[in-house]
């Protein structure tokens, strides 16, 4: 079975995580998808997949003919993003897509001129949904393409080293590596399979932190307010405008930082202001947090102890910490690309990545592109000919290490 056709029969599969819930996983939906790749998993000879209660698969595969004792991973996420519509997903093929504008439902127009990367696609076959759901090929494409490697491998009984199977849930909502069970999963190395055009190798994401100021303010009558009143909302815009106005996501690209105002809300008692800080270097993101330190500290001595509270949640760091450290896992995937015809992409995650976290927890985990693009909304895209290369990378992949 070609990667695609697994992917068609994913996408239908209703698996949205919800950031609100504080069960594990968030959505039960999710576990309806992992037991049907349980079974999928034992089909193809994978005889100890398993699904545990938190709702991560895992399963491994015995190395044969390979006198390596490293022991490899794949990883790929089942959520999808609850930023768009997830359920009830109708994918389309467009066979020998033209590279043009194209109607894909809903009155939405997939344009080159919104995408350019569209003029690359002219021939190949292009999956979208209708135009009222996201596609989900973030990261059920990743999926497909993972068990579709395995199947190539155990059907022609190729030499390999030992592989190690996971796919977990809740990667949308960042919460994916909390109960990820390393022990289980049982590899050295891994890759997570969750990134864009299939040449695509990253392993630098944003240090990233929140950071949520709430002011507490002194409501008076506005009629007798005169030096007794501290509306709480001004503050905040003070706060907001005491932040570089150039270092917001909209002005920077490529290794520039940000600090981002996700959520503001207030009254003249009370108000908050929440924002994710993110940077590239280590440096400048402690920078970053140390500028909000004392935009609390100032804030405070101006108008009384205890007028801004600030509380900063660091969420996850560069894994270029970690890969730079064992980048034969980018050198080979590099030889492997090229090898395709293809130059290796290196740009860096403007965001974070599975990888990142587990790369700290101890599995060193670049990621690895599915050739899919537009991710979480209803422009996002794979082709047929792009999910088949990203099964061929992980093959040539899985060859580098038994050799």
């Amino acid at each position: 079975m070609r990667a695609y056709e697994r992917f068609l029969q994913y996408v239908k599969v209703y698996t949205t995580s919800d950031p609100e819930s504080d069960t594990v996983p968030s959505t039960m939906r999710q576990k309806n998808l992992g037991k049907i790749l349980v079974e999928e998993m034992r089909q193809l000879g994978i005889a100890d997949a398993f699904m545990d209660d938190k709702g991560y698969v895992y399963g491994h595969i015995p190395a044969k003919d390979c006198a390596s004792t490293v022991r490899l991973g794949f990883i790929a996420h089942m959520d999808t993003s609850p930023d768009y519509h997830g359920e009830n997903v109708n994918p389309v093929l467009h066979p020998d897509y033209d590279g043009e504008a194209l109607e894909i439902g809903c009155g939405k127009v997939l344009s080159p001129a919104v995408f350019p990367h569209l003029k690359s696609l002219k021939g190949r076959t292009l999956i979208t949904a209708d135009g009222t759901t996201l596609l989900g090929c973030d990261d059920k494409a990743g999926i497909a393409e993972i068990l579709t490697m395995c199947e190539e491998i155990l059907e022609n009984d190729l030499p390999h080293p030992a592989l190690s199977i996971g796919f977990t849930p809740d990667e949308e909502i960042g919460s994916s590596a909390d109960s990820f069970d390393l022990e289980a999963f049982a590899a050295d190395f891994a890759y997570t399979v969750d990134g864009g055009e299939e040449n695509e190798i990253v392993f630098e994401n944003f240090n990233a932190a929140g950071a949520e100021f709430v002011v507490n303010g002194v409501n008076i009558h506005p009629g007798s307010a005169k030096n007794a009143m501290v509306n709480a909302s001004l503050l905040a815009m003070e706060i907001n405008s005491l932040l570089p106005g150039c270092d917001i996501p909209a002005k920077t690209e490529m290794y520039e930082g940000f600090y981002h105002l996700v959520g503001m809300s207030g009254t003249v008692e009370t108000a908050k202001l929440s924002y994710i800080i993110r940077d590239h270097d280590a440096a400048m993101f402690a920078s970053r947090l140390k500028t909000l330190k004392h935009i609390a500290k100032t804030m405070n001595e101006k108008y009384g102890e205890g007028t801004v509270v600030l509380t900063i949640t660091e969420q996850y760091r560069n894994m270029a910490e970690i890969i730079e450290k064992n980048y034969h896992l980018v050198e080979n995937a590099d030889a492997v690309i090229r090898g395709l015809g293809m130059e290796p992409s290196h740009s860096p995650i403007r965001g974070g990545t599975d990888g990142a976290r587990l790369s700290f927890m101890g599995l060193p985990c670049p990621n690895l592109g599915t050739g899919g693009y537009a991710f979480h909304g209803p422009y996002e895209h794979v082709t047929v000919e792009g999910m088949d290369t990203a099964v061929k990378v992980l093959r040539g992949i899985v060859e580098k290490y038994t050799k």
